[in-house]
């Protein structure tokens, strides 16, 4: 693959802090101009890959590198050519959010003025409230500081830590909008995010878990190669519904989602058998049907087939 084409380039990395490992020989490439997506749970490892991409970090083994430069030996550069959003809002709450501004662009040696067409869109939303101290603004407006901020200095590259944890489902939305924008002006993106509805705003997506990569590959390709029949049942009593289809051995798994449960049928499956089965058992108002798989069903059955 011609190299010049990647954004992050990241060969065999691991990271343990004492006894537990929390990245296990990660490897994974951004293609320039796209949204990634690193889609897990806590502790999947997701932050500590971050912190070493950006230089805040050393691993303990492997390499990698951002804008082509060498995430080690080329740190000082690598930091002008990034735009970090870590998890936790790290902007100063008693600085306005117009004083923050300021800040950071002073920290990369600009101003606001020079780079204020790339985050005029998000900061138009928040620049009425600018004499406002970032302490007290909400979780939607404390985003968007921070992506402004995040991007005051004209990155090529732009890492988002988990930025739509804790957000309502408004801001959320309008933040994969304002990404999806960012990316259409040239912007590469890894973002991680724990919701898994997330992932299909991403081009490409790795779901990781325990520090390791399970499947890496678009949305909409990792549906298309789930092997199985998936359906959804429900009934009055969900908790021994769970309980009863668990010990059927027609099943290979089977988990809430939402109203329903997931089922994963196995080979000898026969959904009017296990209908009639469970009736017997006293099951109240059942529904079954089959059901298209999405990435949290993608998610599960890797799980399911690693362990």
């Amino acid at each position: 693959m011609d190299t010049s084409t990647l954004a992050i380039e990241v060969n065999g990395i691991s990271k343990s802090y004492g006894t537990v490992k929390a990245l296990d020989h990660v490897s994974l490439e951004v293609q320039r101009g796209e949204i990634f997506g690193l889609i897990g749970p806590d502790g999947a490892g997701k932050t500590s890959l971050f912190k070493i991409l950006v230089t805040l970090l050393n691993a303990d083994e492997g390499n990698a590198k951002v804008d082509g430069l060498e995430v080690a030996a080329d740190y000082r550069k690598v930091r002008s050519r990034v735009g970090y959003m870590p998890g936790k809002f790290s902007l100063y709450p008693d600085l306005t959010i117009e004083e923050n501004m300021e800040f950071f662009a002073t920290l990369f040696g600009v101003t606001v003025e020079q780079n204020y067409d790339l985050v005029a869109p998000i900061y138009k939303q928040i620049e009425p409230f600018k004499k406002r101290r970032a302490g007290r603004l909400s979780g939607g407006m404390k985003q968007k500081l921070a992506l402004s901020c995040a991007l005051i200095h004209k990155p090529s590259v732009l890492f988002l830590d988990e930025p739509t944890t804790g957000v309502d489902a408004v801001s959320r939305s309008e933040f994969w909008d304002m990404l999806h924008n960012l990316r259409e002006q040239g912007l590469s993106i890894l973002v991680s995010t724990p919701y898994m509805d997330e992932a299909s705003r991403c081009d490409r997506i790795a779901l990781c878990n325990t520090g390791r990569i399970l499947d890496i590959d678009s949305p909409q390709h990792m549906v298309e190669k789930f092997d199985g029949k998936l359906y959804a049942i429900k009934a009055r009593d969900m908790y021994g519904l769970l309980k009863d289809l668990r010990d059927n051995s027609s099943i290979a798994n089977c988990y809430t989602a939402g109203e329903y449960h997931h089922l994963l049928a196995s080979a000898d499956f026969d959904a009017q058998a296990i209908e009639h089965h469970l009736a017997e058992l006293g099951h109240e108002d059942l529904e079954i049907k089959p059901i298209a798989p999405d990435i949290e069903d993608v998610f599960i059955k890797l799980l399911s087939n690693e362990q």
